[in-house]
């Protein structure tokens, strides 16, 4: 192969001594500022390769510079190049990196979804073939065929078990026996849901609609049963790389099998201990046992974080049983927990701080504030405005909400001209500034640069999948993707849950809401589902780079109705970490400690709750009426199971070490009102 120089200036990097620009004509220039796994990573020539990247440890940064190494060197075509990401900021964040790097409008990089839409609708232009609707909103599809009694309370949960099904490629009829298996439990019962599931694919079928999931089954048939489309998707992409891989989900799997086909051409990057979505089907042991899946792979480690404090570092690797992470940055302030009455004034104390750090010279996007769900962010959403704190969130008006990209939108729905062409029509004039005349007055001539910079940035994207495509066509893929975009604002304090928070950054991090049956969530039974909170946690700490604020409040509304709340399990670790900070830690003594911790569950790791001094109480009466020790009727450590997990009924006690069939039996009704007093 030919080698495709890199045009442009080289960005060295972010946690190299180096920070000014150079133009370099050799590619080993790339490897500046890289440590030794880093370098490993960039140029080990063996594939398939899983590079487990810790967080922090600078996974987007290797993974760019193995790209943009690998075809300085001639070792790949960065045109035949495709790099995956699960969400669209993900990926415009990849493709500004490489292009920093030299690698302009060469590399085509989207979502699973969004590269399998793309195909597709090439396939159906080139056939004649009529295209389907795309299901936009699967809740009110969903609506319908729920018994009238049950729409209100039980669409959502349905809707999640479909999309759980079908991410596992499980189909209408094996999905009793598998979700029995899986344990699933739905309020509607399995034989329902199982019923309302085909109901569901049947009147899809008779409609002619697809939803999200179709897509990529559909495109990984046809790249397998039509030989000419599926030859000419696997010339046109021959190197793979795919971020987040703990988070691939069995049908993405198969997807990316297929373009494969054989093929060692695959780099993948991930962290099993940010795997956070087997909820929805994801399987992170596609990324542990990677040597298991690909012969004759390659794995290599990152282990330094050189995104955050070392007190955020170890603070974080509370949470887990061996997180292998070293910081390499020195000093940085304690993380806080804050506790408030309720979440009004949880809500108004965190927009008083974030004012209150916010300092001149310094930008509000600096600051976030990550929640467990979204129906905690409008509390917050309320009190940063009140203060006059620009917010963004995902929920607000998005990127095709505004008027000025609505009215560019129209233009181009209406045309058949090639996209590239009124892509460079659209640099040319600027938008046409006529048509934001009956804008809102707050919107600014920047707020409209900066949407249309954005709208460009996706034509790029749709463009490196599909060179020809006419305008027309990428209106009707944009707007398939409209679930991913957010709204444009410059400057403003992100809200987020800590699910949508993976893969990003701030300074400072205010992580709220920090209450049993929130974290972990109540739902959350059994001890997979408690581990895989328990991360999530963990996802969101690392998100901060110099500061972490933790909050909790005593009571919060739920339903209309004032709770007493108990603060997180996890706090407590929090806390006596943050005692442990007693100053700031140097590198030495981080990788000491790092290597030598790991988490055990005594006595000590219990909270000082209600909840926990009940079950205390109870166990102490039952011991003594039976007059044997505390300890017989159960430990400390499964006092802190029953913390954690929350059982609900005799099979969750049941899977809790040391609680078998005879003091379930004996004492398992008890336990079990005992724990729900605190939900």
């Amino acid at each position: 192969m030919d080698k495709v120089p890199l045009m442009g200036k080289i960005d060295i990097g972010e946690n190299s001594a180096f920070s000014e620009e150079l133009n370099f004509e050799e590619s080993d220039n790339l490897l500046l500022g890289l440590d030794e796994s880093q370098l490993h990573a960039v140029t080990v020539d063996t594939e398939p390769l899983a590079i487990l990247a810790g967080a922090g440890s600078g996974k987007t940064r290797v993974l760019t510079r193995r790209i943009a190494w690998r075809a300085m060197k001639g070792k790949e075509d960065p045109r035949r190049v495709l790099a995956l990401t699960f969400t669209r900021k993900a990926a415009g964040e990849l493709r500004s990196r490489l292009s920093r790097l030299g690698l302009r409008d060469q590399i085509a990089a989207g979502t699973f979804h969004s590269v399998a839409y793309a195909q597709l609708r090439i396939y159906w232009q080139d056939r004649g073939i009529k295209e389907p609707t795309l299901l936009a909103n699967k809740i009110s599809f969903v609506t319908n065929l729920l018994p009238r009694d049950k729409r209100s309370t039980d669409t959502l949960d349905v809707v999640a078990e479909i999309e759980w099904a079908k991410a596992r490629r499980i189909s209408p009829e094996t999905y009793f026996s598998e979700a029995e298996k899986h344990e699933r439990t739905p309020p509607l019962g399995l034989q329902e849901v199982s019923n309302i599931f085909k109901s569901y694919e049947e009147l899809k079928a008779e409609r002619k609609f697809l939803d999200f999931d179709d897509l990529l089954s559909d495109c990984a048939k046809i790249i397998r049963s039509d030989r000419s489309f599926g030859d000419a998707q696997k010339w046109r992409f021959r190197n793979f790389y795919v971020d987040e891989f703990q988070d691939v989900n069995p049908l993405q799997f198969s997807l990316l099998a297929a373009w494969l086909d054989g093929r060692s051409s695959l780099c993948v990057v991930g962290d099993p201990n940010q795997a956070i979505y087997a909820w929805n089907g994801a399987e992170a042991d596609h990324l542990i046992r990677f040597k298991e899946h690909f012969r004759d792979s390659t794995v290599v480690s990152l282990s330094k974080n050189y995104r955050s404090t070392p007190q955020i570092v170890e603070t974080a690797s509370c949470l887990l049983e061996n997180s292998g992470i070293e910081a390499v940055r020195g000093g940085g302030l304690k993380p806080s927990i804050v506790n408030y009455s309720d979440e009004e004034r949880e809500a108004e104390g965190i927009a008083k701080k974030v004012n209150e750090i916010h300092t001149s010279g310094e930008k509000w996007s600096d600051q976030a504030i990550l929640v467990r769900t979204n129906a905690q962010t409008e509390i917050f959403t309320k009190a940063l405005r009140e203060e006059g704190i620009p917010v963004k969130t995902v929920s607000g008006s998005g990127l095709l909400d505004r008027k000025d990209i609505k009215t560019v939108i129209s233009e181009l729905t209406n045309s058949n001209i090639p996209l590239i062409q009124k892509i460079n029509d659209l640099d040319a004039t600027g938008g046409d500034a006529s048509s934001t005349s009956d804008e809102d007055e707050t919107t600014t001539d920047t707020e409209r640069t900066v949407a249309l910079a954005e709208l460009r940035r996706l034509a790029e994207e749709y463009l490196a999948l599909d060179p020809a495509a006419k305008s027309n066509s990428f209106v009707l893929w944009l707007k398939s993707q409209s679930q991913n975009l957010y709204e444009i604002n410059d400057d403003a304090v992100e809200i987020s849950t800590f699910h949508r928070s993976k893969g990003l950054e701030w300074s400072v991090v205010h992580v709220a809401g920090l209450e049993q049956g929130l974290v972990p969530i109540a739902h959350a039974k059994d001890s997979n589902a408690v581990a895989e909170e328990r991360r999530l946690l963990y996802v969101a700490l690392t998100r901060a780079k110099d500061r972490i604020l933790c909050s909790w409040a005593d009571n919060r509304h739920f339903s209309g109705n004032k709770r007493k709340r108990d603060p997180s399990p996890w706090l407590f670790n929090i806390e006596r970490a943050i005692q442990n900070l007693e100053k700031p830690l140097t590198q030495k003594e981080q990788i000491t400690k790092v290597k030598s911790a790991r988490r055990k569950k005594t006595k000590n790791d219990l909270p000082e709750t209600q909840q926990v001094r009940e079950l205390k109480e109870w166990r102490l009466s039952v011991s003594r009426a039976a007059d044997v020790p505390a300890f017989v009727i159960f430990n400390d450590e499964t006092l802190l199971d029953l913390v954690e997990i929350q059982p609900t009924n005799l099979d969750e006690l049941l899977k809790i070490k040391g609680i078998g069939p005879v003091k379930a039996e004996r004492y398992g009704k008890e336990i079990i009102e005992l724990v729900s007093r605190h939900y």
